[in-house]
């Protein structure tokens, strides 16, 4: 018989999937490595696994424990997931400004949710910094240890790429990549999977995929960190150099608009029956930017990171995306419903 003995076995070791459409437009093999697969339902379960297993082994966190955090949401229910298969509480703080479908899986899972407004991080009430704070209180409450994870500045997030993102796409793709593509919310992705890449071969180009409202593009193609415009996009984005950014520096950075990452995340759904978030889309764009900096013929990988049905009610919604400016995909204006024009047999 094979089977995992948990579920934290069962996080990574995600397959490459290969995009049809970005493929064929660029000449390039383009993949998306399905992070979506994770029990968690996205990347941010490698993380939260690497950060967990990193406080157990230092003494910090025990069954019983406590694990807190501020999250955009994925991390959070990563969290909360490797938690109770582990015997521990958590605590999210989360903005809220975050979708209603991600605080409803937090709790769910029966992570306890502390909803906070959604203020700059230079504020004292940011939601990463409460998170903090509350952390410190529950650790002098708990014996048996409480956690902040602090999935922005613990190099743990990025170590967790460096073990298993990196190597898994080295050996799916027999080392024959050329390109890392990744958007940024906490950097750990992007970097620790650039650095596994690059240790086995230095001439792999690794790009950040950055959004309007995020300060990366203007750094890493300027100097300075400065955010125009806003995004959609929810768990992306950012506007400092995080303690997982520090020593990075890609080797192209590309802007995604929202509309172009709308325009693929629908194209996926009706021709390649991929239902993904957003930021999956807007690292498609960035992996096709890539495709034609290098020219035809080279392998990009990037990262699917969750599904679409944990925006269902923004992404799906017409009066939402026309309030924001843009144009409402044909698939939303379509009848997907039909009414029986016979009657049933009585």
């Amino acid at each position: 018989m094979s089977f995992a003995p948990d579920v934290l076995a069962a996080i990574g070791n995600t397959p490459l999937i290969k995009l049809k459409r970005a493929s064929k437009e660029t000449g390039c093999t383009i993949l998306g490595k399905a992070e979506f697969m994770n029990p968690g339902g996205s990347v941010k379960d490698r993380a939260a696994k690497g950060i967990v297993l990193d406080a157990i082994e230092k003494g910090l966190l025990r069954p019983g424990g406590t694990i807190v955090d501020g999250t955009a949401g994925n991390t959070g229910i990563g969290l909360t997931v490797v938690g109770n298969a582990l015997g521990m509480k958590t605590v999210i703080v989360i903005p809220e400004t975050q979708s209603q479908e991600k605080k409803d899986t937090l709790r769910a899972l029966g992570a306890q949710l502390v909803e906070v407004p959604a203020v700059a991080y230079k504020n004292p009430n940011n939601y990463v910094k409460i998170g903090g704070r509350l952390a410190e209180r529950i650790a002098r409450e708990n014996p048996n240890g409480a956690i902040w994870a602090n999935q922005f500045d613990n190099v743990a997030n990025r170590e967790a790429h460096i073990r298993t993102t990196g190597p898994e796409i080295w050996a799916q793709t027999d080392g024959k990549v050329d390109g890392w593509v990744s958007a940024v919310g906490t950097g750990g992705t992007l970097v620790g999977t650039a650095m596994a890449l690059k240790e086995r071969n230095p001439a792999i180009q690794v790009a950040i995929a950055d959004v309007a409202g995020a300060a990366l593009f203007s750094y890493y193609t300027t100097g300075e960190l400065k955010a125009e415009g806003s995004s959609i996009t929810e768990g992306i984005g950012q506007g400092r150099i995080t303690a997982n950014l520090e020593g990075f520096t890609p080797d192209h950075a590309f802007r995604i608009e929202d509309q172009q990452a709308l325009d693929i995340a629908f194209a996926l759904i009706e021709e390649e029956g991929l239902s993904l978030g957003l930021s999956s889309a807007v690292n498609i764009a960035g992996a096709m930017a890539l495709a034609r900096e290098m020219g035809p013929g080279h392998t990009i990988v990037t990262m699917l990171c969750d599904g679409a049905a944990r925006y269902q009610s923004r992404l799906f919604n017409p009066e939402f995306l026309a309030s924001k400016g843009l144009r409402v995909p044909a698939l939303l204006e379509r009848k997907t419903s039909i009414q029986p024009d016979f009657l049933p047999v009585e």
